[in-house]
């Protein structure tokens, strides 16, 4: 097991990994709309905060020496269901591949923001 972490994604905001890389298989904690310099909520629209989301987890894709097109299966997590259609427009851009997905609404994501993000990648 390797820890990857990176000051090009946000700290953990709490007592857990940036991500773990486990036989082959890069797991990263949820990413949500946090600068990586500030640790602040970037944006107040789900289409700022998506492509914010994005952005952290291409960083810790690429701290881990993997890349979008190696991402098998996403989480995703909206505090909207109305934001689907939004998300999913920041959402295609970058994982063109078209990983395996579930996508759910819940009461509340950290911090407020909007949707939230988690991923499992092949990472050789």
């Amino acid at each position: 097991m390797k820890i990857i972490s990176t000051d090009k994604a946000p700290a953990a905001i709490g007592p857990y990994s940036q991500a773990y890389c486990v036989n082959g298989l890069l797991f990263t904690s949820g990413q949500v709309a946090l600068d990586p310099a500030t640790g602040e909520v970037v944006g107040t629209d789900i289409e700022t905060q998506a492509e914010q989301c994005c952005k952290n987890i291409g960083a810790l894709l690429e701290a881990a020496g993997t890349d979008f097109s190696k991402v098998v299966k996403t989480t995703c997590f909206l505090a909207d269901m109305k934001d689907f259609a939004a998300f999913n427009a920041v959402y295609a851009k970058y994982f063109v591949s078209k990983p395996a997905r579930s996508c759910v609404a819940v009461k509340e994501l950290p911090k407020q923001v909007l949707c939230e993000i988690e991923t499992v990648t092949l990472a050789d």
